[in-house]
């Protein structure tokens, strides 16, 4: 059976110790590639373009959340200047930098994309994937 949705994820979580400021953070973020804010409970809030795909909260243990070293967040773009605005927007936000905004052949010619930590530091990309890159 044939599903309409490409993704092959549900849902992605990232525990945060600064839960209220890692809110703001990305209220201010992902509206440059066409998110918003769908769900908000206490400690948790979801966010997505028509369902919530990703969740900012506080860990439900109680214990400080952390940053898994070698893991990262991708998330989609429209075009090129989405992850342009994303990576300003994020700096603005009081992200740090891991990687401005470009092409990265070694993940493929299409590949177009831009790389900042957190408020909590969990490391989060926006990538578009230009089918059209290699004809430049």
């Amino acid at each position: 059976m044939a599903d309409a949705n490409p993704s092959i994820l549900s849902h992605i979580s990232l525990g945060s110790n600064r839960f209220d400021e890692a809110v703001a953070f990305y209220d201010q973020v992902l509206p440059t590639l066409g998110c918003r804010r769908i769900l908000a409970h206490p400690g948790a809030v979801a966010y997505g373009r028509e369902y919530p795909e990703f969740w900012v909260q506080r860990p439900h243990d109680g214990r400080p959340a952390s940053v898994g070293n070698g893991s990262h967040i991708g998330f989609i773009a429209p075009d090129r200047d989405a992850v342009d605005a994303f990576y300003r927007a994020a700096l603005a936000a009081g992200a740090r930098d891991e990687g401005a905004p470009g092409p990265r052949p070694d993940y493929g010619e299409p590949y177009y994309g831009c790389f900042v930590r957190d408020l909590d530091g969990h490391k989060i990309e926006a990538t578009f994937w230009d089918p059209n890159a290699h004809l430049e």
